[in-house]
């Protein structure tokens, strides 16, 4: 991402604070900073060229989105979303996609099912060459580019606020997810855009969310009992002492 560049070489605060958010997400969301990672203030306002008051701004928008968080004295580290926090999200976003899909597809332009049909194809290329990051931002693309075409600034606004978790979800929170299934499940989206039908179309946004919900939560329960076995088991000794030992592989 290029640094924005004004007319007399000057940024105003909010313009870097903004620059800023969106270098940082990027990182967050290609896996630069993991969930748990703490990002320092002071080094990024160093390696961005710039004070730490914009930093700072951005830290807070990135807070609002629900990415980071921020605790006095202890800095900014990287959050990772629980299951509920996650399947709430997925609950909105299928009624803000189905209602972007209701206001876009009376506009939709051949040239706008091309740029979709490209963005399913670079998701299928992506599964099948095991590329969890470019499958992410493929999904983000295709569905930023539904709720685009509604031309409606307040759900596109909403839907970002959203967006992050769902790339989350794909990259960093559910590592085991099904890269061919996340990509082929867009197909129904698709066909029924391309025959412009607005019922055929909500039902499919509508499957495909509950579909994603499923998947989830299955991968959450598996990846939460896989924990649950590695984790050291504590034993009580005859003098009362814990012994540790950890289950087998």
């Amino acid at each position: 991402m290029v640094a924005p560049k004004s007319e007399d070489g000057v940024l105003t605060r909010g313009v870097l604070a903004e620059y800023a958010k969106e270098r940082l997400l990027q990182r967050i969301m290609d896996g630069s900073y993991p969930p748990d990672s703490r990002i320092v203030e002071t080094r990024v306002a160093r390696e961005f060229g710039t004070s730490q008051a914009p930093i700072r701004e951005a830290l807070r928008g990135l807070e609002a989105l629900g990415v980071v968080e921020i605790t006095p004295f202890r800095g900014t580290r990287v959050r990772q979303p629980d299951l509920h926090e996650l399947v709430e999200a997925y609950v909105v976003r299928t009624d803000l996609e189905v209602l972007g899909a209701r206001l876009g597809l009376s506009k939709i332009k051949s040239s706008d099912l091309d740029d979709l049909c490209d963005l399913a194809k670079q998701m299928r290329e992506a599964a099948a060459a095991g590329d969890r990051h470019a499958v992410a931002t493929a999904d983000a693309g295709f569905h930023g580019r539904l709720i685009k075409l509604a031309g409606n600034a307040t759900l596109e606004r909403l839907w970002s606020s959203l967006e992050p978790f769902s790339r989350t979800y794909i990259t960093l929170v559910v590592p085991g997810s099904d890269l061919v299934w996340s990509a082929h499940i867009h197909d129904p989206i698709l066909e029924a855009l391309q025959r412009r039908d607005q019922a055929a179309v909500v039902r499919a946004l509508r499957h495909h969310f509950r579909e994603a919900r499923t998947m989830l939560a299955r991968l959450w329960a598996e990846q939460q009992s896989q924990a649950t076995t590695d984790a050291p088991v504590t034993n009580k000794k005859a003098d009362g002492s814990e012994r540790r030992s950890h289950t087998p592989d």
